[in-house]
């Protein structure tokens, strides 16, 4: 038979704090309405001193994983997309692994930046369609706040944290309908955060925090999601009015809303979580998923375009029939 991946279960996980525009323009020159008029963001969550990238993982998988009615040792293979992992080494997918207990699992980390859950998922669906796994869990999960210089205003507005997952499951009929992926490292210094202890000129004493060139950063994401667009329709064959939902990643509302004209959608088309969760990097496009399909917007049937554009620069799409 020729084989598919369908998203059977998803799950996500928002830690307890909520930051505020107003508690950030305490510390630093801003506003709630000046950040809110650029970005769309209004709060935003933030880890606790107990919590790591690996346990949000944890409660955003074991939810997919109800969701689905899946047994946990059937699954095969944990991709972990992040930026932030708990240690260097071993993989947060590793840690993963052990906190659900699963044994004949392989696991690894994925790293895109903002990205990061696109890549996990289209390597998942390739595992599935080659017959290298049957069951596959994506997790994206991020504690952006301990990279964040809580003293530069173009970057401190921007970020929060959480964790979102999805099973893929191998079916005979489409789900994962395509996946497109693309990186470009001619733009590395426009998006990055430096790890000081592997740092390439020792006589540098960088700080592990994001620094951001945003403007740039914005013009190049508006034209890149823009072709992204335009190529997943065309390797479907599909005109725009077949997509019922746009699930972006949540970066900023002006980009969000530039790849809904792109697609002649209506704002009630597009899942929208960025006022109250922030830029959640590689967990944003799973979180908003999940948001979507357990509050019964998204339902079977209905065909979903996620995408993101992230650090290295890094780009991608999935089109799924949910």
């Amino acid at each position: 038979m020729i084989r598919y991946s369908r998203v059977v279960g998803t799950g996500g996980y928002l830690p307890e704090e909520v930051r505020t525009n107003e508690q950030i323009s305490e510390t630093v020159d801003t506003s709630d309405s000046w950040i809110y008029e650029r970005t769309g963001i209004k709060s935003r969550r933030i880890a606790g001193a107990h919590e790591s990238a690996a346990s949000m993982a944890e409660i955003a998988a074991r939810q997919a994983i109800e969701a689905a009615g899946c047994d946990p040792q059937t699954i095969d293979l944990i991709i972990v997309a992040t930026g932030t992992p708990d240690l260097v080494y071993p993989s947060t997918g590793c840690l993963l692994q052990q906190r659900l207990g699963i044994k004949n699992a392989v696991a690894f980390d994925v790293q895109a930046a903002c990205s990061g859950s696109i890549f996990a998922l289209s390597i998942a669906d390739q595992y599935i369609k080659s017959g290298a796994a049957k069951t596959v869990l994506v997790v994206g999960s991020e504690i952006c706040s301990r990279i964040v210089d809580w003293t530069d205003r173009g970057t401190c507005i921007l970020f929060g944290d959480g964790a979102g997952a999805l099973l893929l499951s191998v079916t005979n009929e489409p789900g994962v309908l395509s996946t497109h992926i693309h990186s470009d490292g001619d733009f590395k210094d426009l998006l990055y955060c430096p790890l000081p202890q592997t740092s390439v000129n020792k006589n540098e004493q960088e700080a592990g925090y994001i620094s951001m060139r945003g403007n740039e950063v914005f013009k190049v994401a508006v034209n890149t999601l823009g072709r992204i667009v335009d190529e997943t329709l065309e390797a479907n064959n599909m005109d725009r009015s077949e997509i019922d939902w746009l699930v972006p990643h949540q970066a900023n509302i002006r980009i969000i809303a530039a790849t809904a004209k792109k697609l002649k959608m209506s704002m009630k088309q597009v899942v929208v979580t960025l006022e109250t969760q922030g830029n959640t990097s590689s967990a944003s496009v799973l979180l908003a998923f999940n948001e979507a399909v357990r509050d019964g917007r998204i339902k079977r049937g209905q065909v979903v375009l996620l995408e993101a554009f992230g650090a290295g620069f890094t780009w991608g799409s999935a089109l799924i029939k949910y």
